[in-house]
């Protein structure tokens, strides 16, 4: 799979044990299988190239997708 931009911003969901996901400006959930900790803040903007994965995932919310690389982005 080739690799795409998502720009949006980073969610913490505290369904069952909580996850990491990011919603982009159209509304689509995704969930990085691999969320760096530079930015695991709940609400911070950002802009990742990512792909994705067909990994499966216990918590049922958007897409799963691999981080290939970050930018945080100003507010």
């Amino acid at each position: 799979m080739s690799n795409f931009t998502i720009k949006g911003k980073v969610v913490y969901n505290k369904l069952g044990t909580g996850f990491w996901g990011i919603i982009d400006e159209a509304g689509n959930q995704w969930e990085p299988v691999n969320l760096p900790n530079q930015i695991k803040y709940d609400g911070k903007q950002v802009q990742v190239v990512a792909k994705e994965t067909h990994e499966d995932s216990i918590n049922m919310w958007g897409r799963t997708v691999k981080i290939v690389s970050f930018s945080t982005l100003a507010p």
